[in-house]
């Protein structure tokens, strides 16, 4: 991506090519064209937009991935995978018979499990912004799960479904 300083340099190149020609710009109008031309409404959008040469980059974070603690893998299975409908990302022990970390995800939602003491503590709470919350209770009521049937509640800020997993854990689904 080019920065701030090297736009400025093309429309500074820009009026001594046309000056050249005999044909007059102002600084601006030079700076105006090279932000169109880098595909900008004008300069002010493309000076705040560009990055200065000597800038740090900025930090930048990905997405965050709670760990929920579990302690059986039969029913972190039983309610993670049939119940809530996520999917398998990756599977992790270190041997056969240590405890398992487990990589889930359900659309853009990614959860990881771990049977390993210190993760995470029992009884954690994750809060999940969402969209089309009565889908989600409608198919998780249709799988007629033994130990729970969510219900939406209406907040003042918005809609929630919270489910509970075996654990102690619990997830808050909510549409603004």
């Amino acid at each position: 991506m080019l920065s701030i300083e090297q736009a400025k340099q093309m429309a500074k190149r820009l009026r001594s090519s046309l000056e050249s020609r005999n044909q007059a710009m102002t600084h601006s109008a030079a700076l105006e064209t090279v932000a169109h031309q880098l595909g900008f409404k004008d300069w002010n959008t493309a000076s705040a937009t560009l990055p200065h040469e000597n800038a740090q980059p900025a930090i930048a974070f990905d997405k965050t991935i709670p760990i929920l603690r579990m302690f059986d893998e039969t029913k972190a299975r039983e309610f993670y995978l049939d119940f809530l409908g996520f999917s398998v990302e990756f599977e992790h022990r270190f041997e056969a018979d240590l405890p398992l970390y487990l990589g889930i995800s359900r659309n853009h939602l990614h959860l990881h499990l771990s049977e390993h003491h210190g993760d995470s503590s029992p009884g954690s709470t994750v809060f999940v912004p969402m969209q089309n919350i009565e889908m989600l209770r409608d198919e998780l009521q249709s799988k007629r799960y033994g130990y729970g049937r969510p219900e939406i509640v209406q907040q003042g800020w918005g809609q929630i479904l919270e489910v509970h997993d075996p654990f102690g854990n619990r997830i808050r689904f909510c549409q603004s």
